[in-house]
């Protein structure tokens, strides 16, 4: 009998996105039976699935209280989540960063501020760019960046919703080098691109004029990423975003949820996440 697989959208992008389409001729060549679900929707019966995987979740950051009790309803279903449930609700909030950075980690500078803290937190960095971004969060939203001490800032610190945020120095090497994102699938690397901002922008995204070029990372580099993800185990698919700063690789982020896996600018990638998926079901 064929495996059922869920691969898992949100209500704003209730169908699977342009770029995720081949991996559904991909899953179905490798024995499994796709279907897109809405991760939020009550009417689905996990429990008929053999598994679920992690696509376009793209609302999770905004409804996380609701994400995360989602979480335990697939866990008590018994159905296994590819990225598994602990992995994802441990990479949900960047505060992971400061125990990676425990762990023997390089991580770009970073504080964890909320409230009058937060406005405490800037004010010591007085004079210095930085970027304030919360700790749940996604595609850039309520991230912002500016001088320290300015009022332009301290205006947009008010505006902030009340959350947790993480307080960065601002790198210039997003603006002139790019920011390297390394795609692993079930532990190995599959490929890399430089993401870069368009001019006078810090924002990589592609949703924000960012682009993403195919490049092959250095050893150094490589070798970096792959020690970071040995900190995460084994996920089925990963993506370590860094900079290189002073010729030292620095995490950003660890991927482990949603990421946007650029299968346009590597189509093999495709079919080494089916074939890794099928062996987890």
């Amino acid at each position: 009998m064929t495996k059922r697989i869920a691969l898992a959208t949100s209500a704003e992008h209730p169908g699977l996105h342009e770029h995720d389409l081949p991996l559904v001729d991909a899953l179905e060549k490798a024995g499994l039976d796709p279907v897109a679900e809405v991760w939020s929707d009550p009417s689905v019966d996990w429990s008929s699935y053999d598994a679920v995987l992690l696509r376009s979740v793209w609302d999770y950051h905004l409804r996380y209280d609701e994400f995360t009790e989602w979480l335990a309803v697939v866990d008590k279903a018994g159905v296994p989540m590819l990225n598994d449930t602990g992995l994802v609700r441990w990479s949900g909030d960047k505060r992971y960063l400061l125990e990676l950075r425990e762990r023997g980690v390089a991580i770009v500078p970073s504080q964890i501020a909320a409230g009058e803290c937060l406005r405490e937190v800037v004010t010591g960095l007085a004079g210095q760019g930085i970027v304030v971004k919360p700790t749940v969060g996604a595609g850039a939203a309520h991230t912002i960046r500016g001088i320290a001490g300015s009022a332009e800032l301290d205006q947009a610190i008010a505006e902030l919703p009340d959350t947790v945020y993480l307080v960065q120095p601002f790198q210039q090497q997003v603006q002139t080098d790019g920011e390297w994102s390394l795609v692993f699938i079930d532990g190995e690397f599959s490929h890399a691109v430089v993401q870069r901002p368009v001019a006078g922008d810090y924002r990589v995204q592609l949703m924000h004029g960012g682009t993403a070029t195919v490049t092959e990372p250095s050893a150094a580099v490589l070798e970096s990423a792959q020690a970071i993800l040995a900190a995460a185990g084994r996920p089925l698919y990963a993506r370590v975003d860094g900079l290189v700063v002073n010729g030292r690789f620095l995490l950003m982020e660890l991927e482990l949820i949603e990421p946007y896996l650029f299968f346009p600018q590597a189509p093999e990638a495709v079919e080494k996440l089916a074939a890794a998926a099928a062996q987890r079901v």
